[in-house]
Formats: C-alpha cells, structure tokens, sequence
C-alpha cells in the first residue's frame, strides 16, 4: 500500500522516478523496485521520499490522506 501511495503522489506531483532514484542515491532499477513493492521502503528512504515530494511522511500509510493530496494538486492546477 505505502509503495502505491508514493506512486500516486510522485505522478500526481509529476516527479520522476528518476528524480526520486537520485534523491536517495540509487538507481532508477533499485526505485522501481520500491514502486513496485518488491523492495522493503525503509523509514529513513521514506522521509527522503516525503521530502522530495513536499509531503507529510504519514500520508503514504493513509490512502484516504495519498487521495486528498492528489485532490488538493488537481484543484491547485487546475
């Protein structure tokens, strides 16, 4: 769930998954395979991630909160 989350945000925000994989000092291979959930998305990359978004770490654990961030960008842009 937390991974689909940060997904969401990231393309909502129009991040890339490269960007990300810079961020926490990886390569874009090793960020996908946090997206897609076969990699452990540890604390400490985690509020990397939340960082490089402008997110709340919290918000990636609640899908409700992922769906009103989402929202909230869509109204802001649109």
């Amino acid at each position: 769930m937390i991974h689909k989350n940060v997904e969401r945000i990231r393309e909502a925000k129009g991040v890339s998954k490269t960007h990300l994989a810079k961020k926490l000092g990886m390569s874009l291979q090793g960020y996908r395979h946090i997206e897609s959930g076969s990699t452990r998305l540890d604390v400490e990359r985690l509020k990397v991630i939340s960082i490089a978004l402008g997110v709340e770490p919290g918000v990636f654990y609640d899908t409700k909160l992922t769906e009103s961030v989402i929202k909230q960008l869509s109204i802001n842009t649109a």
